[in-house]
């Protein structure tokens, strides 16, 4: 009996063992947002994770079996990875029949560097790299990894650093780039669900790839320090917002929804002030 390759099984496991904690929501997210219509040309843009993985999996499982006709490019861009940690995207790619398109440019070169906001800079640069590789390729889309607790811990971010009420939105057009869009279809995907399936079979995906994180976990581990289970530490406001999440979550069930619900139902008439498309609101114009 010939035996089934590795990558059938990691499908399955996505629609059957999955289906209500992954499948589910990563429909519900394209169907509520319309993210993909009829003649897309879809860059899914993976960056070695666990969640952009999981991405190219589900949007080549929806191709499959969707009456939307679209099409699917799947591209890696390496920013300056150490040997070892591509060598892990192109075999993970290989074992989960994931065709991707492996590009280079010397983003990590250019922002070690860069004393302020270097994460800001590394961040803005690939996303720009991505959109004009993905419009060489004729992509009119690029689809990109974030999941719902990414949304919530943006939520959080913005309030409590930025002073702000605003959220990472489900899809947005390109200011740079004309005729491009962004789309997040793991918007409903919660991440304990993603390494859930991540370990259930048995998959090992790049944690992170940036210098200056290795780095830090390198003196950590030589330390002694363990964090997280033994992945990469990251020392951001991402991981505070992360942590504290985790502490409001053990009074409240609830909390993950709640401040999602937060950016749907702002109330208009009980904000002292907004901004609508760069123009300062203040409650006292209709008082």
């Amino acid at each position: 009996m010939k035996q089934e390759a590795p990558y059938v099984n990691i499908e399955r496991s996505i629609i059957k063992e999955y289906r209500k904690t992954i499948w589910r929501p990563f429909v519900k997210g394209l169907q509520e947002y319309e993210m993909i219509q009829d003649g897309d040309r879809v860059a899914v843009c993976i960056s070695g994770g666990k969640d952009s993985m999981l991405l190219a999996k589900c949007l080549q499982q929806l191709k499959r079996q969707s009456d939307t006709k679209f099409e699917l490019e799947f591209i890696v861009m390496d920013p300056g990875y150490q040997p070892e940690n591509r060598k892990l995207i192109e075999e993970n790619a290989a074992l989960m029949n994931i065709p991707v398109r492996i590009f280079d440019s010397d983003i990590f070169d250019i922002v070690v560097d860069v004393d302020q906001s270097p994460c800001y800079l590394c961040a803005r640069m690939r996303r720009g790299y991505l959109y004009s590789h993905a419009k060489e390729l004729g992509c009119n889309k690029i689809a990109l990894g974030h999941h719902f607790d990414d949304v919530i811990e943006t939520i959080l971010m913005g309030i409590l650093y930025g002073g702000q009420i605003n959220t990472m939105m489900p899809k947005l057009h390109s200011t740079n780039f004309s005729g491009m869009e962004l789309i997040r279809p793991l918007y409903f995907v919660k991440e304990e669900d993603i390494l859930a399936w991540r370990d259930s079979n048995h998959l090992h995906f790049l944690q992170c790839a940036c210098r200056f994180t290795e780095q830090i976990a390198k003196e950590r581990a030589a330390a002694g320090e363990t964090v997280n289970g033994g992945d990469i530490v990251h020392t951001s406001k991402r991981q505070e917002m992360k942590e504290l999440i985790a502490r409001l979550r053990k009074n409240s069930p609830f909390i993950d929804a709640n401040i999602m619900k937060s950016v749907e139902n702002i109330n208009l008439d009980a904000c002292l002030g907004y901004v609508q498309k760069g123009v300062r609101h203040h409650f006292l114009e209709t008082y």
